[in-house]
């Protein structure tokens, strides 16, 4: 097997309704506003929204997710609408091992935009691009036993509940100890 760095595929690709591709200098604004619209539900899930956000520190998030993309090591991808051209959300294949393949999905959206099937479409989309594309053997999803809405994405793109992790992280912001529910589709 060659190099990760050494793999070729497009940093981009369309679903029906969404364009997704990887970040790229000058989005850093355009993830600030969506990520400020969408604060409060984010940051009972997503460790990293924080309060002291700025679109500067959002602009070096797009920059170094630039280059992890590059390099093959995380494929966060942000998620426009192909009508309005807003950035809507933000995905990806994260901890990756190349030797399976085996990707992980993981997802948010922007407030504004929930309960419209964006999150399905953006989902079904990127496990397509994983299989076909990337050639996994392995696509996951973990998420907070308590993230209904999260668990209810993975059920309806088709992904199933392999098992509970019990007790195996502990909530950024109480400190409590989390289960945490693993789905997964794989292809042999």
């Amino acid at each position: 097997m060659s190099a990760p760095i050494l793999h070729d595929f497009p940093n981009q690709f369309e679903t029906e309704r969404l364009l997704l591709r990887s970040p790229q200098a000058g989005d850093g604004a355009a993830l600030y506003a969506a990520v400020q619209e969408s604060l409060a539900e984010l940051q009972p899930w997503m460790p990293w929204a924080t309060d002291d956000m700025t679109v500067e520190s959002q602009e070096a998030v797009m920059r170094r997710a630039h280059a992890d993309f590059v390099a093959r090591t995380d494929l966060m991808l942000v998620i426009f609408h192909k009508v309005s051209g807003e950035l809507i959300g933000s995905s990806g294949l994260h901890r990756i091992d190349w030797q399976v393949p085996r990707f992980e999905i993981g997802y948010w959206l922007r407030t504004s935009c929930i309960r419209q099937g964006y999150m399905a479409e953006a989902v079904n989309g990127i496990t397509a691009f994983a299989f076909d594309t990337l050639v996994a053997r392995r696509v996951e999803i973990h998420c907070d036993e308590k993230n209904k809405r999260s668990a209810g994405v993975a059920l309806r793109c088709g992904f199933v509940l392999e098992g509970i992790l019990h007790n195996n992280a502990r909530h950024h912001r109480t400190g409590k100890l989390e289960n945490t529910m693993v789905f997964a589709q794989v292809r042999n």
